[in-house]
């Protein structure tokens, strides 16, 4: 059977590398995710919040549906938006996608 397959022999304990560096990839990978992913999804979201604190009775919005419409009411958790003359739809305030120039939806 050795035709096959080459006989195993037990190698020398080779001299252990620093640990330490070891962890070097580890530590350079996370630092790259840090800075391509973490930190602008952060940035992100407190942009969106601010821009959801900051949500005012007029504003032109967009939903994350894509409904566009202007604020006519805001609670607390909700906002009411009026989509055309005789309709208004009530949405999760966290769901509004971005603020409108004033005047888009009459240019539309």
């Amino acid at each position: 059977m050795s035709i096959f397959f080459e006989n195993a022999w037990a190698q020398d304990g080779g001299v252990g590398g620093d640990p330490i560096m070891s962890f070097i990839p580890l530590i350079i990978i996370f630092v790259v995710f840090y800075f391509l992913l973490i930190r602008p999804q952060s940035k992100k979201q407190k942009e969106h919040q601010e821009m959801i604190t900051s949500l005012e009775v007029g504003n032109e919005v967009v939903t994350a549906g894509g409904i566009l419409g202007k604020i006519k009411e805001i609670n607390d958790q909700y906002v009411q938006v009026q989509i055309s003359d005789d309709t208004v739809i009530k949405v999760q305030r966290h769901t509004i996608g971005s603020l409108l120039p004033k005047g888009t939806i009459k240019k539309g």
